[in-house]
């Protein structure tokens, strides 16, 4: 009784701790730095020692990747790295033992873990799935259905297809099996310089089609062939990589696989060697977020012209870093459009919808003058104008949430194609026996009112618009033009532009 009332605060400065233990006269834990979505902290973490008798804190290990306190309290063995050292639980240990893994394997038969690993993934889901009458199936009965086929089994990606057939039965999404104990070969790494060739059947020489646009200030949308110093035009011939003559016949980019920095290329404006140069750059290994970038940047540019620089617009890939990193970067530098084209189409889903919501929920309360025309804005950061959201059938998990409550939140309407209806949360519980993943469904979505939504259906939009595969082959983009439409149907219906600048107060009278 009163255990509450008889706890004290350690005299340790505020910071970010996790992993406490305690020993005899001592206590341990890990001091780090803010943890960032997408990124590492500015800091590594430090196994800190904290001197009960003498009311310090102090730095035990600069840098540790984790640590265990032996049964005793007397040592702490740290890992660093991939080394282990054993230090003595004590302020200003020094000289640690290091503790060798050389010489250390295990004796292991595989079947004899399939058997195990099928049971453990069995009773994760019966003890962790989130409807605990498991969707109203007989999930002993379930177990004994497949529990024959695993030995069967030859290798461990066949107990992953066993196992996601298994927890299929429960009809529900994100039932995730991955990994285990076998390894795939590494892609060849292809040196790529962000651009497309064609072949010039005349000359029998490749010639550059067009070079993809970048941002190159940021590393995940560098251009190779745009940096300064590298000067490579559309149109110009490339004779060589690395000095290998490259024709018509052979494939480029298969001169290109395992260059890595600097790649060389020849080139001409004319198909002969006669005056050509060498032109090197940086290559990057995928061209994925280039063209990610050309399309968004083509959708911004295509609603600035078709509302006269009134409208914004932004996408969202996914409801995770890239996600909060594309949302951060684009939406405050449109806050002072009049309408907004919210696009989720093919988010990948996470776990940051709500924080997105509530920056697109702000209302403005209140704005300020100051000498200059342009008002501020009470709340500072708020969107003040009409918004709609689009969607389409691979806007997925949080990326099905968002849209679900962008209407809930009486945002605007929902344009495009019902969404893919996987909402129920997953969380690990810890790696399988030989380092594999099984992710269990834990956590449903629900209304206000309680009941179950989105999974298995999806979410219907408020207009029905499809890309059919000739208007795309075209170049067009009917729910983004549909979504140009409605914002500014609502513009014109119910403008909602910030006010203009009062008279001056006069105080004399």
């Amino acid at each position: 009784d009163g255990l509450a009332d008889r706890v004290t605060q350690a005299p340790i400065e505020a910071d970010n701790y996790q992993g406490l233990m305690a020993a005899k006269g001592h206590l341990l834990y890990v001091k780090s730095g803010s943890g960032f979505y997408g990124r590492d902290s500015y800091m590594p973490p430090a196994l800190q020692i904290f001197d009960l008798k003498e009311r310090e804190a102090s730095t035990l290990v600069e840098k540790s990747d984790g640590y265990v306190l032996s049964a005793d309290g007397g040592k702490v063995l740290v890992q660093q790295d991939h080394a282990y050292k054993l230090y003595d639980a004590k302020p200003k240990a020094k000289d640690p033992k290091v503790v060798s893994t050389r010489g250390l394997f295990v004796d292991r038969v595989p079947a004899q873990e399939w058997a195990q690993i099928f049971d453990e993934v069995w009773r994760r889901y019966r003890d962790f799935f989130y409807a605990p009458t498991m969707h109203g199936y007989d999930w002993a009965a379930v177990r004994e259905q497949y529990r024959p086929w695993v030995k069967w089994v030859g290798h461990r990606s066949d107990l992953n297809y066993l196992l996601g057939e298994m927890v299929a039965e429960l009809n529900v999404g994100h039932a995730y099996i991955q990994g285990g104990d076998f390894e795939l070969p590494e892609r060849p790494k292809v040196g790529l310089p962000g651009a497309r060739f064609e072949v010039d059947a005349a000359s029998g020489r490749y010639r550059v089609a067009r070079i993809l646009a970048g941002q190159n200030q940021e590393e995940k949308y560098r251009a190779p062939l745009t940096e300064v110093g590298v000067s490579v035009r559309p149109g110009e011939y490339v004779l060589a990589v690395n000095g290998e003559d490259l024709r018509a016949t052979d494939d480029i980019y298969r001169l290109l696989r395992y260059k890595s920095d600097p790649v060389a290329l020849t080139v001409n404006g004319k198909p002969s060697l006669d005056g050509a140069r060498t032109v090197t750059y940086k290559p990057i290994f995928s061209e994925a977020d280039l063209l990610y970038l050309e399309q968004v940047s083509a959708n911004r540019a295509k609603v600035a012209k078709a509302t006269g620089g009134r409208v914004g617009y932004l996408h969202i890939p996914d409801m995770s870093a890239d996600g909060a990193y594309e949302f951060i970067k684009w939406f405050y530098p449109q806050l002072r459009q009049e309408g907004l084209v919210v696009d989720v189409r093919s988010n990948g889903g996470g776990n940051i919808s709500q924080w997105i919501i509530e920056r697109l929920d702000s209302k403005l309360l209140g704005t300020r003058f100051g000498r200059d025309k342009e008002p501020g804005t009470y709340p500072n950061v708020v969107f003040h104008g009409h918004k709609v959201c689009l969607l389409n059938e691979t806007s997925a998990s949080d990326g099905d949430i968002f849209p679900h409550m962008f209407r809930q939140a009486g945002l605007g309407p929902l344009i495009g194609k019902r969404s893919w209806g996987g909402v129920v949360g997953i969380s690990g519980r810890g790696p399988l026996i030989d380092g594999g993943q099984v992710f269990v469904p834990q956590r449903g979505t629900n209304a206000p009112t309680g009941e179950w939504v989105i999974e298995g259906h999806g979410v219907d939009p408020d207009i029905v618009v499809e890309n059919d595969p000739a208007s795309v082959v075209a170049g067009k983009d009917p729910q983004l033009e549909r979504g140009i439409q409605e914002v500014l149907k609502a513009m014109a219906a119910q403008p909602m532009k910030l006010p203009t600048r009062p008279p001056d107060p006069v105080k004399t009278k």
